[in-house]
């Protein structure tokens, strides 16, 4: 089963309701679809603190970003994408994402993912977790974030 953590008191706060209270539907559909990663055939339910994202992406890049697009809203706490298919599904690799930390850079989770020496690969970091993060130093504690694998040279 495909089920992965978020912290719920951090986020992006959707609609009118309170902090403790989870989004509705369609406040995460419409947050996700405006991310424009190819989910318009994505069917999303909430259940209590949790997301269920159903139905098919192009690849694991959507996959992953649609992920990380609910689960970094505010009241989410889970993200549960078993019934979400991938079209184009080479062998990939389990997904690997990380939890920012107070004083966390993206240079300094690139080190810490990567290895010593590798803080300039702070900028695939970057990208791969666009649209959804704007810029480089706007990153938070209990945000998110996908770390995608460093290609062979």
């Amino acid at each position: 089963m495909s089920i992965f953590d978020f912290i719920k008191e951090a986020g992006k706060k959707l609609g009118i309701g309170h902090e403790d209270t989870a989004p509705q539907p369609e406040e995460v559909k419409k947050e996700l679809d405006s991310h424009d990663l190819g989910t318009q055939d994505v069917k999303v339910d909430v259940q209590g603190d949790k997301v269920v994202l159903k139905g098919s992406v192009k690849d694991t890049t959507a996959f992953e970003k649609a992920i990380i697009a609910v689960g970094n809203t505010l009241g989410v706490s889970k993200v549960e994408a078993s019934d979400l298919k991938v079209e184009q599904a080479p062998d990939a690799p389990a997904p690997v994402f990380y939890t920012v930390k107070k004083g966390d850079t993206l240079w300094k989770i690139a080190e810490e993912q990567y290895g010593a020496g590798k803080g300039a690969h702070n900028k695939e970091i970057f990208e791969a977790n666009k649209p959804m993060l704007t810029h480089p130093d706007k990153i938070y504690p209990g945000q998110v974030l996908r770390i995608p694998a460093l290609a062979a040279k």
